[in-house]
């Protein structure tokens, strides 16, 4: 599909796997909301995904799979300058992503959002507060949070760290030794299925462990078996 939208500021970059219907609804929100140059990045789906990336976005491509993988090859197929990170299961208001589009900052930056999980559970409120105020706290934050950043800035720390797991960590402790982050309060909406589908104490549990286990030095790649067993 050729770029209805050449002049805009943002390409949004999106790795996918096997998330078809999901990828539609995102598609379509930001399609609903400002002139995004959206770019897909398929790691080899079964379900259908890269026939709704060819449809509906400006850039589909395949590449291996692997978030950060497809995540750099987006990154280098767009031509942007600012550049959001999206997954595939992240729905964006029309609204919310129009006033992102309108209050980037006008000198090279990075950030994140505020997130909100889609599930109605009463923990997942919990969960998803202490997301923010972590990352606020922190200036580290997950790739489901919509990071974003300005070019310039993300090839002055090498673009996204080349791992398989723990590449959104890695990329925001490399980003905010050049820059403060900059955080979009106006929240997006993950998906909540992992939280619901392994139990929410148990993968609150993991995640911290992972990361925990991450900072004090373990290899992304055998983190990775026990989070992708």
């Amino acid at each position: 599909m050729s770029a209805e939208h050449a002049g805009a500021p943002i390409s949004v970059v999106i790795p996918v796997w096997n998330d078809a219907a999901c990828l539609a609804r995102l598609l379509a929100d930001l399609r609903a909301a400002a002139a995004f140059e959206l770019v897909v990045v398929d790691g080899g789906s079964d379900d259908g995904s890269f026939a709704v990336a060819e449809e509906r976005a400006d850039v589909a491509l395949r590449a291996p799979r692997g978030r950060a993988a497809q995540m750099r090859a987006g990154a280098a197929k767009a031509t942007h300058a600012w550049l959001w990170f999206l997954h595939a299961d992240t729905r964006v208001a029309p609204l919310v992503a129009s006033e992102f589009a309108r209050n980037l900052p006008q000198t090279p930056g990075w950030g994140w959002c505020d997130v909100r999980l889609e599930g109605t559970a009463w923990p997942l409120r919990v969960i998803e507060k202490g997301m923010n105020w972590r990352s606020a706290l922190t200036g580290v934050t997950t790739g489901d949070q919509g990071i974003f950043a300005h070019r310039n800035l993300l090839q002055a720390v090498g673009g996204i760290p080349n791992q398989r797991l723990m590449e959104d960590v890695e990329l925001c402790r490399r980003l905010r030794r050049l820059a403060p982050p900059r955080r979009f309060r106006s929240a997006i909406t993950t998906s909540s299925r992992r939280w619901e589908h392994h139990g929410i104490v148990r993968t609150v549990t993991l995640m911290w462990a992972l990361r925990l286990r991450y900072l004090l030095g373990a290899d992304p790649n055998a983190l990775a078996k026990r989070y992708y067993p």
